[in-house]
C-alpha cells in the first residue's frame, strides 16, 4: 500500500461533504449542535429541544416546543402488527431486533410513499418517537413483562423509563436520560451517519437509510464498547480491592488488549460527552447508595491516562451510568440509537436537501494493467 493510501485508509481527515449540523475540534476537545456547544446543550436542553436543533439549525420558542412534543407523543405507540412481529423474534441482540423492527416500521407509516421534504420531516419525528418505544418494549419484553402503553403526559426521556422499567422513574434517572441522549443524538460524520447519508443519496426511503445507519452501528468497532466496558467492571468484581483492579488494567496493557472506553479516532483530548456521564455516574451512584462501579471506573481512568495517555470517550462512564439505573447490559448499544435517531434523520434531511449521490474513488492497487489472457489449459 502506497503512503497516500495508507493516509486514506478509513477516510480518515478526508472531507466528504459540508454540513451545517456537527462541528468538532479533537484537539480542544470541542462538540457543538448548530453552533451550541455540548456542555451548554447537557446542562440545559431537553432531548426534545436538541431534536428540534439538529432538524432546523434552532432552538424551538415555547409553541414551536410544544408542537414537537406532541408530534413525538402521537408518534410512540407502535402499531399493533409490529408488537406481534417483536413477540415472533428468536431472543437475540438488541440491534439484531431493532433492525428488523425499524425496517418493518417502513410498511406501516402513512407516508410510506411519499418522499417530499414534507413527508420525511413527519417521518424523522415519527422514527424518533418509535424507535424509542421498540428499545423500551424490546428490553421490556426480554425480561418477561409485557408492553406498555406511553403516557402522553410524559417527555422523551421519562417515556423510555417507563415503557422500560413499568414504573414512573425519579426525576434523577429522567435527567440522567435526557442528558445522555443529547449527549449521543449526533457526531458529524461517524461511521453509522455516514452510512445512512450514502444511503439517503440514491434516493432511497428513509427507513432504509436508517437501518443502514442502524446495521453500522452494531458493528463492534463503532458501537457497543461501552457494554465492553461493563462487562469488564463485573468481570473484576464490585468489591475487587484496588489492588486486583490494578492488576488486571497493567496485564491487559502488557499484553498490549485494548481497554473498552478510551481513546477516540476524533478527540486528541478527553471527550467532552464524558465529561458529563462521569457526573451523572457518580450522582446516580450516590442516589443508589452504591458508588463501587463509578470507583472502580474512576481507578482504571486514572491508571489508563497515566500509563498510555489515553482518555476516557463516551462510551466509559455511561456503561456505569446506565447500570447502575437498572439498565440491562445488551440495552446499551440500541439506547445508543435511541438518542443518534435524532441525528441519522437530521444528515438524512439535510442530505435529500441539496442531493448528489455519493460515489467515491478507490486507489488501484492490484496487478498491473493490461494482463495477457491466457486460455485455461495454458494458465
Amino acid at each position: 500500500m502506497s503512503p497516500d493510501a495508507k493516509a486514506k485508509a478509513g477516510l480518515e481527515d478526508i472531507v466528504a461533504t459540508s454540513s451545517r449540523i456537527c462541528f468538532l475540534d479533537g484537539d480542544r476537545g470541542v462538540l457543538a449542535y448548530c453552533g451550541y456547544d455540548i456542555h451548554d446543550l447537557a446542562r440545559h436542553a431537553t432531548f426534545e429541544e436538541t431534536c428540534f436543533l439538529l432538524w432546523h439549525g434552532r432552538l424551538p420558542g415555547r409553541a414551536e416546543l410544544g408542537d414537537l412534543q406532541s408530534q413525538l407523543a402521537a408518534a410512540r405507540p407502535l402499531p399493533e402488527s409490529i408488537l406481534r412481529l417483536m413477540k415472533m423474534l428468536p431472543p437475540s441482540d438488541g440491534m439484531d431486533a431493532l433492525r428488523t423492527l425499524t425496517s418493518a416500521l417502513g410498511h406501516y407509516d402513512p407516508d410510506a410513499h411519499d418522499n417530499s421534504p414534507a413527508a420525511s420531516y413527519r417521518k424523522a419525528v415519527r422514527l424518533t418517537g418509535q424507535i424509542a418505544s421498540l428499545v423500551a418494549t424490546w428490553g421490556r419484553m426480554q425480561q418477561g413483562g409485557g408492553p406498555i402503553a406511553p403516557d402522553p403526559a410524559m417527555g422523551h426521556a421519562a417515556n423510555f423509563l417507563y415503557m422500560l422499567f413499568g414504573t414512573r422513574p425519579n426525576p434523577t434517572a429522567v435527567r440522567a436520560m435526557d442528558i445522555a441522549l443529547t449527549l449521543h443524538a449526533d457526531h458529524e460524520l461517524n461511521a453509522s451517519t455516514f452510512a445512512a447519508r450514502v444511503a439517503a443519496a440514491t434516493l432511497t426511503d428513509i427507513h432504509s437509510a436508517i437501518v443502514a445507519g442502524i446495521g453500522t452501528l452494531k458493528g463492534p468497532l463503532h458501537g457497543g464498547a461501552n457494554a465492553e466496558v461493563m462487562k469488564m467492571l463485573i468481570e473484576i468484581g464490585q468489591d475487587a480491592p484496588p489492588e486486583r483492579i490494578d492488576a488486571y488494567v497493567k496485564g491487559k496493557l502488557a499484553r498490549k488488549e485494548k481497554i473498552p472506553g478510551f481513546g477516540h479516532r476524533v478527540y486528541h483530548t478527553e471527550d467532552p460527552r464524558a465529561t458529563h456521564l462521569r457526573q451523572m455516574s457518580t450522582q446516580l451512584g450516590q442516589q443508589a447508595g452504591n458508588t463501587r462501579w463509578f470507583e472502580m471506573s474512576e481507578r482504571i481512568e486514572a491508571l489508563v491516562k497515566g500509563e498510555k495517555k489515553l482518555f476516557p470517550n463516551v462510551d466509559f462512564y455511561s456503561a456505569s451510568t446506565y447500570y447502575t439505573m437498572g439498565i440491562a447490559i445488551d440495552l446499551y448499544t440500541p439506547i445508543f440509537a435511541v438518542s443518534r435517531i435524532s441525528g441519522w434523520t437530521a444528515h438524512v434531511l439535510e442530505q435529500l436537501s441539496n442531493n448528489r449521490l455519493i460515489r467515491p474513488r478507490a486507489e488501484y492497487t492490484g496487478p498491473a494493467y493490461p494482463q495477457t489472457w491466457m486460455p485455461v489449459d495454458q494458465r
